[in-house]
């Protein structure tokens, strides 16, 4: 930038953004001064570097406001665990689903955890057939990424969301909105608040354990 540029020559482009032409650097920097502007080398990797003239600190202004708002477009995804038994109750059931639409609608991974309790373990059909009913409940808006998978005592799937996540289209609405196209009505509502599922402590899991074998 400015005196730091070395070469002897340079391809200008102006303030305007056309093209002036190649000329001695020290005129490029005579006519940035007249501006009261920057020269700033853009392409240095030529046999005559290209040269723009600019506010260099508004520049540099103007890209760190895009990097911000970028930064606050950007959502953050994460796997959500949801915990099952082998015997729960059809109201658990759906209460379990309803916390994993959450989830899948705002664009998250959905990893339920089916864990089996003493002897519920020589049964795992039972256990293959609570998952089922997950995957087919939820075929809707998400697709199985993770097969059933036995390890010890838990059985695991994985679903991973099919559309896009409900804070990014309102995101998009918004912005439709801005350029006075019309928005549909089942965009126009604020996006859900997450939820999160409190995982029990490792002293209720040892409690559980020792309920089971007693």
């Amino acid at each position: 930038m400015n005196k730091r540029i070395r070469a002897s020559k340079v391809r200008l482009i102006g303030v305007d953004g056309k093209q002036i032409g190649v000329m001695p650097t020290f005129q490029a920097l005579t006519m940035a001064g007249e501006h009261d502007l920057d020269l700033v080398e853009i392409v240095a990797d030529s046999s005559v570097p290209v040269c723009k003239i600019m506010d260099y600190g508004k520049f540099l202004y103007e890209q760190s406001k895009k990097e911000k708002l970028a930064k606050k477009h950007q959502h953050a995804f994460h796997v959500k665990e949801i915990k099952l038994r082998p015997k729960i109750d059809d109201h658990d059931f759906l209460v379990k689903l309803k916390h994993a639409r959450k989830f899948l609608d705002s664009g998250h991974k959905v990893k339920f955890i089916l864990k089996f309790r003493g002897r519920e373990i020589t049964h795992p059909d039972r256990g293959e057939h609570v998952l089922g009913r997950v995957i087919s409940q939820l075929s809707d808006l998400s697709k199985l990424e993770q097969p059933i998978r036995l390890m010890g005592k838990l059985m695991t799937i994985v679903l991973a969301p099919t559309h896009k996540p409900r804070k990014e289209e309102y995101a998009q609405a918004q912005d439709t909105q801005r350029s006075g196209e019309e928005i549909p009505q089942d965009r126009r509502r604020e996006p859900e608040e997450e939820q999160s599922m409190q995982e029990p402590s490792a002293y209720e899991e040892e409690a559980e354990e020792e309920e089971d074998i007693a």
